[in-house]
């Protein structure tokens, strides 16, 4: 964007912006090697069965019907499956908040993305309550499926082993007649203090917040803001 100026700025700020601008170029440069790097990734194991879920959608409603669905189903035509796992146990009281961010998020997404791979979320939570919640929060779009009864959360590092939910983004592809897992995100800190920002790429609130002068905060958290 070479030649932009805005009203009243110094020459000071414009040096600065570009050499952020060569910053963020490097950065970007690097977001594709490292998406081409995860592309290469070999194949991980097979999936162990063909997982029966309970699906919750809420477009149905406070009293639509539910059905079990096949983990085989969920990729919908496709090839590849994102499958993210959300905070909701029978033993919590509310959903996580930060996973309901990011939700708030994706259900807008949801759309397009599902032009090119499936998707949907997975929670331990009974189907009336997720389908309470989806109403609440007014999601139209996510593709909710209740794990109960199911081993998936545990095999797919969703839970610890003291039923401590966890949040995770499974990719799940098919290979012949199998299925394969693909990637987990997995990312640790990348620094002390950090937060593992494992889903920091597809969670548009911190990377709307890293563009403002006060940052992301390193206390402040997501609530259960109101929807509009």
């Amino acid at each position: 964007m070479g030649g932009v100026r805005f009203p009243n700025e110094s020459p000071e700020y414009r040096t600065a912006r570009e050499a952020l601008e060569q910053a963020e170029a490097e950065l970007t440069r690097r977001i594709e090697e490292v998406a081409a790097q995860r592309r290469l990734l070999p194949l991980g194991g097979r999936v162990p069965e063909d997982y029966v879920f309970t699906e919750c959608s809420a477009e149905h409603g406070a009293d639509g019907p539910a059905r079990q669905i096949r983990l085989s189903a969920l990729f919908g035509g496709h090839d590849t499956l994102l499958l993210y796992s959300f905070m909701f146990s029978p033993e919590m009281a509310r959903p996580c908040p930060m996973c309901t961010s990011l939700l708030d998020g994706l259900d807008g997404a949801a759309p397009d993305l599902l032009r090119r791979a499936g998707f949907a979320v997975v929670a331990k939570s009974p189907i009336d309550r997720l389908r309470s919640f989806a109403l609440e929060r007014g999601w139209v779009n996510l593709r909710l499926v209740s794990s109960a009864g199911t081993t998936y959360n545990r095999d797919y590092h969703g839970e610890r082993d003291d039923g401590e939910q966890l949040s995770r983004m499974n990719v799940f592809t098919r290979d012949g007649g199998a299925i394969r897992h693909f990637y987990a995100t997995e990312q640790r800190p990348a620094a002390p203090g950090w937060d593992d920002r494992h889903v920091d790429l597809i969670w548009p609130l911190w990377n709307l917040l890293d563009l403002t002068p006060e940052g992301r905060g390193r206390d402040w958290r997501p609530a259960y803001s109101p929807k509009r």
